[in-house]
């Protein structure tokens, strides 16, 4: 794929993985067919920011776990009312993390 274009996607992208991932989400793009840029623009990840904010509010609930997708947490977190009160609050400095981990899987599902 041109490089212009993986540049313009990573310019646009990288809040939505981690650090050491946008490496390999470039070299990734880089060797995709040009065909294949339509499938990569209309990607659309989850915003780490949101799910900090959900979390904020509705921890407790699991609300942030079922957002990104992962409803075995989500439903022990509902259960269990946050593990207590510790769970959500351990959540409020993992979840952009989790967040963007789950983005990096919806990029290697697609495209591997």
């Amino acid at each position: 794929m041109d490089s212009q274009k993986v540049d313009l996607f990573m310019m646009i992208n990288a809040k939505y993985f981690e650090s050491h991932h946008l490496n390999a989400v470039r070299e990734k793009l880089l060797s995709l067919d040009e065909s294949k840029w339509g499938l990569v623009v209309t990607l659309q990840f989850k915003e780490p920011s949101t799910s900090l904010i959900v979390s904020l509010m509705g921890g407790q609930l699991g609300i942030d776990r079922f957002m990104i997708g992962d409803t075995g947490m989500g439903v022990g977190k509902l259960l269990t009312c946050g593990g207590f009160g510790v769970w959500a609050i351990i959540d409020w400095f993992l979840i952009m993390g989790a967040t963007r981990e789950k983005n990096m899987e919806t990029f290697q599902n697609t495209f591997y």
